[in-house]
């Protein structure tokens, strides 16, 4: 793999023109096609398997009025409503297309607020773009010119998704002023962005080319994006990180984009594989929503991998010596002091004292995580969002007028071949606790409907009990409890009995991966088990922002919230293959040490000293992006920024620097241990091989290959490098 990715990197540095035209032909040719024939994302709450989806194909299917999407439009006046305007209202309302049912106004108390529903007899992934929510404004229109509030709800409301840029272009700009002060050199700080963005840009195209064949998520384009942008700007930054070091050394610019490709272009395409692997979890969840969170993302990252392995050394080969600070192409860098550098006196001093570090880091990763004990879990809805949010005043408007229920109605799909006797039913309904009202039944035939308010809101956990308890002591056989509250609480009870499954398979594939890489199954323990201390504590500090009204204040909410339910399952796994990602940086450098040198703990200080700028620089910009995605206005997406962002820095910071270094130096020699028996069944598979020596071109004198042989184990050679003699 290295041999191949060498002469790929070697080739793009040589006709940079070509690599770079051939991505502007792509990224032209797939943007054309996205906006010929792209599609429009959307949710898909369908939980197959509960009895919430059992409850709504049976209403669809006796029903079919009820069968599609649905709309609430809330209008508010200081004064009473004219039934007249609300009349000719519902009239607008009814012309829109696929509208088949306009329920007549319900009005508040006090007749200032007035409540319609629109049923639709198409599902929202039937209209094109965003033209539901466009005749839904028009209709409502000309009472907002009247000075009229009117705020719209329902699915149809919820299910567009407008991103601002805002979360990208603050990423973007801490991320350059990151790579300015890493790299000292604001041509080589521009070709991580430039990379990220190209590949990005082929994404985004693929997405939505996507979204015509399947079912894509509303959020899941925002969060490949914000994996796709971090890592896409770390595997440059690695990779143009590796191209300096090697003209430092001498080599020319081709010959150093070609060396830097054959050894962390090899630690890229893993680093990428594990999150890749980490992805496949997604699908284990066993829903579709999910599914569509896996696709987005997936593709996002292979196409900024595929950006780094061939953008990035095109743009260093073009850049030539550009890409070095001013004052080493000058010749008036100062020279480099002969002592090691921060990070390792850092992991040395950890090394000298293991024990009180690893119990000292353990125990603040222990404070950090705690509060998710209290994690509760509930899907997004319109009163997670925040205040400014047309959904979410029309979900306050309903819960002031009307009642908290009023936002989440249960729907109950009623086989009258079973029941026979339904007013008894909703007599006994109207009687529960937590129960404000019950709706005459609505009949067809064989089947009727029942709607009942509860007391209490969608997210309160009184309304969950009180359908828990409907459906265990009151409810007959023959009737079933669907509605949008049933399906939130059917998706929650099924990704808590997913998410252990999804766990077990991610943690099982990791180990492989990296008990075949660096064949090191004490290694790849270890890692998997520091990469769940971080994504617990990540979960910790979610609950402590989201689920207390200081922290959510704190990220532009009005008040506490529950957890999103789509969080836990997908922070796990994308958390998961980030984390790894510095591992297997982190590790190739420490294991190539060892194999030189048979020196347990000076590999890792070694290894850390060789990569820890180059890590903290690219966990620096992924918490950057990260905290520029928790100022996006959807709650979700908040809550995935503030998660990912606790959990690098956590990773880059306690894990990387203390408990690394903490438990390697305990370990010793055994972290290497290897029984006979699996090394013989392991396939030897070289992550990023030894580069070949360096040397500057003689005049009129081709440049040493940097796709030379070296003795396999061969350190790098430098100055610094150890001997090969193991002791």
């Amino acid at each position: 793999m290295s041999r191949l990715l060498g002469r790929l990197g070697g080739a793009a540095a040589a006709h940079p023109w070509r690599t770079i035209s051939a991505w502007l032909i792509a990224l032209v040719a797939f943007t054309a096609l996205s906006v010929g024939f792209g599609g429009t994302p959307h949710d898909d709450y369908n939980v197959p398997g509960t009895q919430s989806q059992a409850g709504t194909e049976f209403l669809r299917a006796h029903f079919p009025q009820l069968s599609g999407t649905d709309a609430r439009v809330v209008v508010h006046d200081d004064h009473a409503l004219d039934p007249a305007v609300l009349e000719a209202l519902r009239g607008r309302l009814a012309k829109m297309p696929s509208a088949t049912v306009v329920a007549p106004a319900r009005l508040s108390v006090d007749g200032d607020t007035a409540l319609i529903g629109v049923q639709y007899d198409i599902p929202v992934t039937d209209f094109e773009g965003t033209s539901a929510m466009d005749a839904l404004r028009a209709a409502v229109e000309p009472l907002k010119r009247e000075g009229v509030q009117v705020e719209l709800g329902g699915q149809v409301a919820e299910n567009i998704s407008a991103p601002s840029g805002t979360a990208e272009a603050v990423g973007i700009v801490a991320a350059l002023l990151i790579l300015v002060l890493a790299l000292a050199s604001v041509v080589a700080a521009g070709l991580p962005l430039v990379v990220a963005i190209a590949g990005l840009g082929i994404a985004t195209a693929v997405i939505t080319l996507l979204a015509k064949i399947t079912d894509i998520s509303n959020t899941a384009p925002t969060v490949a994006t914000m994996v796709g942008l971090g890592v896409g700007i770390d595997y440059a930054l690695l990779l143009v990180a590796r191209h300096v070091e090697f003209l430092r050394r001498g080599l020319t610019p081709r010959a150093a984009a070609a060396e830097a490709n054959a050894t962390a272009g090899a630690s890229v395409v893993v680093a990428g594989l594990t999150v890749l692997v980490s992805l496949f979890g997604l699908k284990i969840a066993l829903l579709p929503v999910y599914a569509s969170y896996g696709y987005a993302t997936f593709a996002a990252v292979v196409a900024v991998m595929a950006a780094a392995l061939t953008l990035v050394p095109a743009l260093c080969g073009l850049a030539g010596h550009r890409v070095l600070p001013r004052n080493v192409r000058k010749g008036v860098a100062a020279p480099v002091p002969e002592r090691a550098n921060l990070t390792a006196r850092w992991a040395a001093g950890v090394g000298r004292r293991p024990v009180v570090a690893a119990l000292a880091s353990l125990v603040v990763l222990a404070g950090l995580a705690a509060p998710m004990l209290g994690m509760r879990t509930w899907p997004q809805d319109a009163g997670s969002q925040p205040a400014s949010n047309t959904t979410r005043l029309a979900y306050d408007l309903v819960s002031a007028e009307f009642g908290p229920g009023a936002n989440g109605p249960l729907l109950l799909a009623v086989d009258t071949t079973k029941v026979t006797d339904v007013d008894a039913l909703v007599a006994r309904l109207r009687t529960e606790p937590g129960v404000a009202s019950v709706a005459p039944p609505a009949l067809n035939g064989t089947a009727a409907v029942i709607a009942i308010e509860p007391t209490t809101g969608p997210q309160d956990e009184k309304t969950t009990r009180l359908l828990s308890h409907l459906r265990a002591d009151v409810l007959p056989d023959g009737v079933l409890a669907t509605g949008l509250v049933a399906v939130f609480a059917d998706i929650s009870d099924r990704l808590a009995e997913r998410l252990w499954i999804v766990v077990a398979f991610v943690v099982a594939l990791s180990l492989l991966l990296l008990t075949v890489l660096f064949r090191a199954p004490v290694v790849a323990v270890k890692a998997a088990v520091m990469n769940l201390l971080s994504v617990a504590a990540a979960y910790g500090v979610m609950t402590a922002v989201f689920q207390t009204d200081a922290g959510a204040k704190l990220v532009g909410l009005p008040h506490a919230v529950p957890v999103s339910s789509w969080v836990p399952i997908l922070l796990f796994t994308v958390l998961f293959g980030l984390s790894m990602d510095y591992e297997v940086f982190l590790l190739s450098r420490v294991r190539e040490d060892w194999l030189a040198t048979g020196d347990a703990r000076g590999s890792v200080v070694r290894g850390l000293s060789a990569t820890g700028r180059v890590i903290s620089s690219a966990a620096a910009i992924m918490v950057a992006v990260f905290v520029g995605f928790a100022l996006d206005p959807d709650v979700t997406v908040k809550m995935i920024g503030v998660g990912m962002a606790a959990a690098v820095l956590i990773d880059a910071t306690l894990v990387r620097l203390v408990l690394v270094p903490a438990t390697m130096s305990l370990l010793g020699r055994v972290n290497w241990w290897l029984p006979r028996w699996l090394d013989r069944l392991l396939p030897h598979v070289e992550v990023e091989r030894s580069p070949a020596t360096a040397r500057p071109a003689s005049p009129g004198q081709p440049p040493r290959s940097p796709l030379g042989s070296a003795p396999e184990g061969a350190p790098p050679a430098d100055r610094s490098a150890p001997s090969a003699t193991p002791r």
